[in-house]
């Protein structure tokens, strides 16, 4: 009779597949609580203790750390050594292993959490029955994640072994445990300083191949790390396979909305960068707002949402080429529109699925480049006016848009807004006076009157030259950074124009 060792923290599904193990004829050996919900739900559960001889201690510290469970992982079943050395010490094989591990990420996730909290949190048992497993793969399966329970049954129902199956599931058992030590690691590393750990951990599966990266020449697919939410959430309900720089503009995107998380709000991207970008009380109208920005760099753009798409919203883009649209969630009736174009991408991915805490790591040669992800901070306790002329209500108000909406734009990078919408964007320029020339130029481009407006830089401004451009256009408030040695003399050019200006002491430089 084959034989299970069940020991699971997430119990999703477990009972299930239990049920199918044996009614297929398979013994079933657990653990502790596992034990106790498999009896409950009707099975034959042979307890952990009945195998090693030897009861479970410590609070359950002790338990399947016993060559009576190890011997049977280990044993090679074409080495007759092996099979003899088990039946002289009475020890049955083990021909699957079902193990998860205590939950160490979300425990030092949770806010106040304790050291000690932290430390019973981490997983000895469970490690080690995996690894034995998994180095045994051959003849033995080994399940670290309940999304491959069926897999696992339709081997089984198959009948012939599967050692493609038995290797992938023990490469999958060492990325696990990889990243679970990493996370040790860094949490034990990272002492009670502000600084980064000294050695960090980045586990990655791959989700999906992709048909190239940037250009046709280069191999690319998509990897996630081992954290919960982002692109793991990702849903396609439609068009063609996704590209690598679908996917980066994707996430310049999602940037790009995340400071409106109450109000509808539409990003239009081209290159990672927005070119449109809006609030409104409906999607539809936030779309034409955007749109509005720059309606020739919209065309082969990414466009997201932070709220429900309906078919409104749909037919309004129904006229113009785009690459992918992004939302929360896609309506049947937009569905239904957006279908009648084969090659459009359609993807719903849930708001919050970001992971506000992580890390964002850049390559360079022989290294990476590591730093906290950045979030735009609406707090405005830091802001003053430095001008003598102070905004007025209105102006206030499309400040406050221009500062959230410019900390996606890259830089160096201004924006124009008037009435909570962008009117030109200068993106991704070797200086600033450019960037707002740029800026200006692309407002009145798309046949914009700038008169009024007010404009939102991403860093300082190291001359006065930046404003007198904006003056030019007839913008009537600024708001920067500051922090530049010319911050008087850049002051002194917005007043001398009558143009009010905040500074906000927090850089938004996205390079």
């Amino acid at each position: 009779m084959p034989r299970a060792l069940i020991s699971v923290y997430d119990k999703s599904g477990i009972v299930e597949f239990a049920r199918e193990l044996a009614a297929r004829g398979w013994e079933i050996v657990s653990t502790g609580g596992t034990a106790r919900l498999l009896a409950d739900a009707g099975l034959a559960v042979i307890p952990i203790e009945r195998v090693t001889g030897f009861p479970e201690m410590m609070d359950g510290r002790v338990k399947t750390l016993h060559p009576a469970v190890h011997a049977g992982l280990l044993a090679r079943r074409d080495v007759p050594a092996h099979m003899a050395a088990l039946r002289q010490h009475g020890i049955a094989p083990i021909d699957l292993v079902v193990v998860n591990l205590y939950p160490f990420r979300e425990t030092i996730a949770r806010p106040g959490v304790t050291f000690a909290e932290a430390i019973e949190q981490i997983d000895i048992g469970g490690p080690s029955m995996l690894r034995s497993a998994a180095k045994n793969h051959a003849s033995v399966l080994v399940v670290v994640d309940p999304a491959d329970y069926r897999r696992v049954i339709a081997a089984l129902d198959a009948g012939a072994p599967d050692p493609a199956l038995h290797r992938d599931l023990a490469a999958k058992v060492f990325l696990h445990t990889s990243a679970y030590d990493g996370a040790i690691a860094g949490y034990l590393g990272a002492g009670d300083g502000d600084a980064l750990p000294p050695y960090l951990s980045l586990p990655l599966t791959r989700m999906m191949p992709l048909r190239y990266g940037e250009n046709p020449a280069q191999r690319a697919a998509l990897y996630r790390t081992g954290e919960p939410g982002g692109i793991g959430d990702l849903k396609q309900l439609h068009g063609k396979e996704l590209s690598f720089n679908n996917l980066l503009d994707l996430e310049g995107a999602l940037l790009a909305i995340e400071p409106w998380p109450d109000r509808p709000v539409c990003a239009i991207l081209k290159h990672t960068t927005p070119c449109g970008i809006a609030l409104a009380k409906t999607a539809a109208e936030a779309y034409r707002r955007a749109l509005a920005t720059d309606p020739t760099s919209a065309f082969g753009s990414v466009i997201a949402f932070n709220t429900v798409v309906d078919a409104e919203t749909a037919q309004a883009m129904h006229e113009l080429f785009v690459e992918l649209v992004v939302a929360p969630h896609i309506r049947a009736d937009a569905l239904e529109i957006f279908r009648k174009k084969k090659n459009l991408r359609v993807i719903e991915l849930p708001l919050g699925s970001a992971v506000p805490a992580a890390l964002d790591f850049k390559r360079v040669r022989g290294g990476m480049l590591v730093q906290d992800r950045f979030r735009f901070v609406a707090d405005e306790s830091q802001w003053t006016v430095a001008t003598k002329r102070r905004p007025g209500e209105t102006e206030w108000r499309d400040l406050r848009f221009a500062w959230a909406a410019v900390a996606s734009v890259k830089s160096n990078a201004i924006l124009l807004a008037r009435e909570e919408a962008a009117l030109g964007i200068g993106a991704g320029q070797m200086s600033r006076v450019d960037a707002s020339f740029l800026a200006v130029h692309k407002a009145r481009q798309a046949g914009h009157d700038t008169t009024g407006a007010v404009l939102a830089s991403d860093a300082f401004f190291p001359f006065p030259d930046g404003v007198e451009e904006a003056a030019g256009a007839g913008i009537r408030a600024i708001i920067q950074p500051g922090g530049s040695v010319r911050d008087p003399e850049v002051i002194a050019a917005a007043d001398a124009r009558d143009i009010a200006m905040v500074i906000t002491g927090r850089r938004q430089f996205r390079h």
